[in-house]
């Protein structure tokens, strides 16, 4: 239990060391810290849940051929499996380039923020932790969704939809982010949702129509029930409520501020879609999971009072340790993240 309480005090450290930092500093410290997640996610020894899985597929990579990984359901991550065991690597090897892509979507992301290390802090108990370490192929996806909101709040709508695309390579349900752009355009809105809508039909076929009636199944009419997801929606329904209520103070307005309006409407949603198909919305709903980082960081902006910013940044790493401690000690499947193993110390 010790390495995730040290994984989530390093950013912890970060916000309360910020204006300590040279500038010149920055850039080296945020790939010290990326690059310590990233080995903490890639070379974890039985850790997550899908474990056994990622073992499956990679040995289902090593007899494919290419034009096989190519054609597979989640070609992205066959192809990933497949190059490294062409390298004579394992899972290890794996996980690591995972890690790192989700690392880099979620520095690049933090870092766009006004409090990056507190938004970094943010990600901690649940993205980095229980879906890095345990859904390999969907924290993927989510790396490149992160991103893909850093190039749609700059506007740069192409590139959004190319990490989209991306991510759906190794989880097809990334896909559904896609249409997100369209929502967020205030201008040429007609062009937006044109382009956006083609590219979303595209991917949808590429990634997700051929297996549409397989999904239904397995997470709608057989009405798997995913532990803890009405939580896991609420925490997403937190933020997405603070946004709703306080966006003049949170943002500039613009497609950046109306992205998040429309992020925060869809965390809302879930809240009954749950109720429908647990797995199903949960699933969908890690990927509103930056609206954590992106509300949080930015939530001590409501006011002017320096006493009363510290109070509001020391608050949300009070709530974001409290989710750590509950989940390791409460969750139903928080024994298979524990204890956390290192395969160098084995």
């Amino acid at each position: 239990m010790l390495p995730y309480w040290i994984l989530f005090l390093i950013p912890t450290v970060g916000v309360l060391a910020t204006r300590r930092l040279h500038p010149a500093s920055q850039t080296p410290m945020w790939l010290l810290v990326g690059g310590i997640f990233a080995l903490a996610i890639g070379m974890r020894y039985r850790v997550g849940g899908d474990w056994s899985s990622y073992l499956a597929y990679l040995d289902r990579a090593a007899i494919m051929s290419l034009p096989e990984v190519l054609a597979s359901d989640d070609p992205g991550y066959y192809l990933l499996n497949w190059l490294v065991f062409q390298l004579g690597g394992n899972i290890y090897w794996v996980n690591l380039i995972c890690g790192m892509i989700v690392m880099s979507g979620v520095v690049v992301f933090a870092r766009r923020q006004p409090l990056p290390w507190l938004a970094l802090l943010v990600a901690v108990p649940y993205l980095i932790v229980v879906v890095a370490m345990g859904y390999s192929r969907q924290a993927t996806a989510l790396g490149f969704v992160l991103l893909g909101l850093v190039s749609l709040s700059k506007g740069e709508i192409r590139w959004f939809a190319i990490w989209v695309l991306l991510g759906a390579t190794f989880h097809k349900s990334a896909v559904l982010v896609l249409p997100v752009a369209a929502l967020a355009a205030s201008q040429n809105w007609l062009w937006t949702f044109l382009w956006v809508g083609v590219t979303t039909l595209i991917g949808g076929y590429l990634f997700l129509f051929d297996s549409a009636d397989r999904l239904w199944e397995n997470y709608v009419e057989a009405d798997y029930q995913s532990q803890g997801g009405l939580i896991r929606v609420l925490m997403n329904a937190v933020p997405a409520t603070l946004f709703l209520v306080l966006r003049k103070y949170l943002c500039q307005g613009g497609e950046e501020c109306k992205l998040w309006w429309w992020l925060s409407i869809l965390a809302i949603v879930c809240i009954p879609l749950v109720i429908m198909s647990s797995t199903a919305t949960d699933r969908v709903a890690l990927y509103l999971i930056p609206l954590q980082m992106y509300v949080f960081s930015r939530l001590h902006k409501v006011s002017h009072d320096a006493l009363v910013r510290t109070y509001i940044v020391t608050a949300v790493v009070a709530y974001y340790a409290l989710v750590l401690f509950v989940w390791l000690m409460f969750a139903s499947h928080a024994y298979v993240w524990l204890p956390y193993r290192l395969v160098w110390l084995l």
